[in-house]
């Protein structure tokens, strides 16, 4: 019989998580498995397997960005940049330590499948998003922190993290974002429905949005599973559009002017089941027709509204897991 020493038992009931082994910072914290929309009709496990580099200049991780093949990109210190760095499929990029990141413009996932982005700190994305997501699918962002400021006109920055042109399978879990206008739109343009119906099953969980002043997010055309957030000084919270079912629950709204609408353009209203959420200081919800969606294709524990402050301050943005 092998007996196990004390290390060993230790690592076991600290558990690991996710494709690159990532360690949680205290035995009572949550699970941060991979969930929701990026789970179903396939696999998300980014780099798992391939080679790991470490990088710490923009040529480097233009690089390896695009090369053929599975790789674990880690990014150590902060990159300058002006635009956004493409990243193909089967890559995972991850930050090293709580600072590491991108500062000046972002990451865009185009054309491609199985990519995981992860504690990494996007800031001040100028001219584009701090994420881009287009025409792809599998794609989980993770343990994040994206901001930019509340300092210059609500179109000086783009998106902290839009998805669109048809994309699908997308999960954004224990991100922090802040401090920004225009935060997360799904489905770029009413008029784009002949490629983005049937798509965009995004889920949004355990992220929180600080003052953050509206597309916390806005979807049009998709399905999306909005559950455990957190939302805090906020204009308007989930938009439904253009068709969209949204399933909006167990989430907590700190003074949000509209927590939850639906947008009705082109003469189509979105749809809304919203259950079990917490309002404090808010505003009423303007919601124009209830969905039906009231179920999703995947497990998941829904936590209580009343503890996401404190449990996502804790445990969401970066320096939470480690590669």
């Amino acid at each position: 019989m092998k007996v196990l020493n004390k290390k060993s038992i230790m690592a076991l009931c600290l558990g690991v998580v996710t494709s690159l082994a990532l360690i949680a910072p205290a035995s009572a914290a949550p699970d941060f498995a991979i969930k929701g929309y990026a789970t179903v009709s396939g696999s998300t496990t980014g780099g798992a397997g391939g080679t790991t580099v470490t990088v710490s200049d923009l040529a480097s991780l233009k690089n390896y960005g695009t090369a053929s093949g599975k790789y674990i990109i880690k990014v150590n210190g902060t990159i300058n940049l002006s635009g956004q760095v493409d990243i193909t499929s089967n890559k995972t990029v991850v930050g090293v330590g709580k600072s590491s990141g991108l500062t000046g413009g972002g990451l865009r996932v185009k054309n491609s499948s199985n990519v995981i982005i992860q504690n990494l700190n996007i800031s001040k994305a100028t001219g584009t998003d701090a994420i881009t997501v287009q025409a792809s699918n599998h794609v989980w962002v993770d343990h994040n922190d994206l901001s930019s400021d509340l300092s210059h006109d609500k179109d000086y920055y783009d998106g902290l993290l839009d998805i669109s042109h048809g994309s699908d399978y997308v999960t954004a879990s224990w991100n922090k974002f802040h401090d920004h206008f225009k935060t997360s739109l799904v489905g770029h343009s009413d008029n784009n429905a002949s490629e983005d119906t049937g798509k965009f099953h995004v889920t949004y969980h355990h992220n929180s949005f600080v003052n953050t002043n509206s597309r916390l997010l806005s979807l049009r055309f998709g399905t999306g599973h909005i559950y455990n957030n957190y939302y805090e000084n906020a204009e308007t919270g989930v938009n439904s559009r253009i068709g969209a079912q949204v399933l909006v629950e167990g989430n907590y709204f700190n003074n949000v002017k509209t927590p939850i609408m639906t947008t009705k353009t082109k003469g189509i209203d979105g749809y809304v089941v919203e259950r079990n959420n917490v309002y404090v200081s808010s505003g009423n919800n303007t919601i124009g027709q209830v969905g039906s969606l009231t179920s999703v294709p995947y497990t998941y524990n829904l936590d209580s509204g009343s503890t996401l402050q404190s449990t996502i301050a804790q445990y969401g943005g970066t320096g939470v897991v480690t590669p």
